[in-house]
């Protein structure tokens, strides 16, 4: 934090020290002309005092000192009565929870997970709105499955490995991970897992108490014959996996390996979640490999996508897809979490997905994430050496970088945090310990030309 922001702060707080709670201060442009400092230096310091509590900014009407107990001092609520109410907690989603948490604007957002606003589908979208607003029955109930113009186009985008009746539309792909871990298995039981996978794919199956069993990865995807292992040993019947661009690796199962988990999930009786998030992100040349449900002849796989993270946050739509009694159990899951996802989020995205302007955009996002992830891992073997990558990945939104030995990844995206530099730990994206200290540095949010600046910060920090 720089002297300017320090000078801002701790100007606040005398004055909140020396006024009664609800005392209106400063504006923004009369504390800018006081320390010469520009509005993002102002709002960092008022963002920081409102975390702390001692003052409280309402848009339109100005800040204020926060309220206070009659003493000075904190009146605390007794709530450890609770602890025994609620028993043991089984979710554990603050590192997802971070990640979700939306940065201030002054950050450096090197853990997004999202488009920045500028790669966002924003005037399509507004366009799409305009079009749906037409269609009748809008505000209506809509079926617990989703309307079924936009089933099908999922299932003709998936290449024909489902029909329409067997795709259910979720509010975004979290929500359809959720429910595959609760309809797919019991709690307590096991469910394997990539290692390392998606870190809201590892808190979704502790909220639904199951028991990660990790299995690792290498670049060409899960390793079968320690698959084999764990079915074998954990007598597990679900196994969570990302064949394509897998969030944080970027490893892609390769051809040869596809056959071998096939062969795994007939042989142990399993299913497969097969979490297919970044279809949409094949960066480089060529085209991603099909869907491991497209070799799936009865039922094992149950395949989840979703639009959200190639068009926008609030565009919150995504599907299962399943066979058998599995997409019954699937759908009893589904309406037991909210009945069914609004129709009008629904048609906006069937008018998003269906326009003639669809194509051309994810062409030119494809391009522009690819110029951003080329100066991110630039600037990476720049600043941190070139084997800080194992290898660079031809789609997906992140780099997975290996620190040096012996150093602790969550004290440096501690350290990070303070100095505005926002980047995810590498130990929460295992579910088992980890292989050794990692980063998860995302180029979704990062333009090209401000890749270097970035990155020879974070380097000092990791070198400090």
């Amino acid at each position: 934090m720089d002297n300017t922001t320090q000078r801002v702060i701790q100007h606040l707080r005398v004055l909140a020290a020396g006024q009664a709670a609800g005392s209106r201060l400063p504006p923004v442009r009369a504390l800018m002309l006081e320390f010469g400092a520009g509005p993002v230096t102002v709002q960092r310091a008022l963002d920081r005092l409102t975390h702390e509590g001692i003052i409280e900014a309402h848009p339109g009407r100005g800040t204020f000192v926060a309220g206070r107990a009659p003493d000075g001092a904190a009146v605390l609520a007794d709530m450890a009565w609770q602890s025994v109410a609620l028993g043991p907690g089984r979710s554990q989603a603050e590192a997802l929870g971070a990640l979700a948490h939306v940065p201030p604007p002054h950050a450096v957002p090197l853990n997004a997970g999202y488009l920045s606003e500028a790669l966002q589908a924003t005037s399509l979208l507004a366009a799409a709105t305009t079009r749906a607003l037409r269609r009748q029955g809008l505000w209506g109930r809509m079926p617990i499955e989703g309307l079924h113009a936009l089933r099908a186009w999922f299932a003709d985008a998936i290449g024909g490995s489902y029909r329409a009746h067997e795709v259910t539309i979720c509010p975004g792909s979290q929500s359809a991970l959720a429910a595959s871990f609760r309809a797919l298995a019991n709690p307590g039981d096991p469910v394997l897992m990539e290692s390392p996978t998606y870190i809201g794919a590892i808190a979704a199956a502790r909220a639904a108490g199951l028991r990660p069993v990790p299995v690792p990865i290498d670049r060409d995807g899960v390793r079968p014959e320690l698959l084999a292992d764990a079915f074998r040993t954990s007598g597990a019947r679900l196994f969570y996996c990302q064949p394509t661009y897998s969030n944080p690796t970027g490893a892609v199962l390769s051809a040869a390996r596809r056959g071998a988990v096939l062969d795994l999930l007939r042989e142990f009786g399993a299913f497969l979640i097969e979490d297919d998030w970044a279809r949409d992100f094949q960066l480089d040349s060529g085209t991603p490999p099909p869907a491991l449900a497209a070799d799936d002849r009865d039922g094992h796989v149950v395949y989840v996508r979703s639009v959200t993270k190639c068009a926008a946050p609030g565009l919150r739509i995504g599907v299962i897809c399943a066979r058998g009694p599995a997409h019954a159990r699937l759908r009893a899951a589904r309406l037991t979490d909210d009945f069914f996802v609004p129709g009008l989020l629904q048609e906006i995205a069937l008018q998003l997905l269906t326009a003639p302007s669809w194509p051309r955009h994810l062409r030119w996002l494809r391009a522009a994430l690819r110029a951003q992830r080329d100066a991110l891992v630039e600037a990476l073997r720049t600043h941190l050496g070139p084997d800080c990558l194992a290898h660079v990945p031809e789609g997906g939104l992140h780099l997975w970088v290996r620190l040096p030995d012996g150093t602790v990844d969550e004290d440096v995206a501690a350290t990070c945090a303070r100095a505005d530099i926002l980047v995810s730990s590498g130990r929460h994206w295992f579910p088992g310990e980890p292989e050794a200290p990692f980063l998860r540095v995302g180029f979704a949010a990062i333009p090209a030309e401000a890749a270097d600046d970035a990155i020879a910060r974070l380097a000092a920090i990791i070198r400090g």
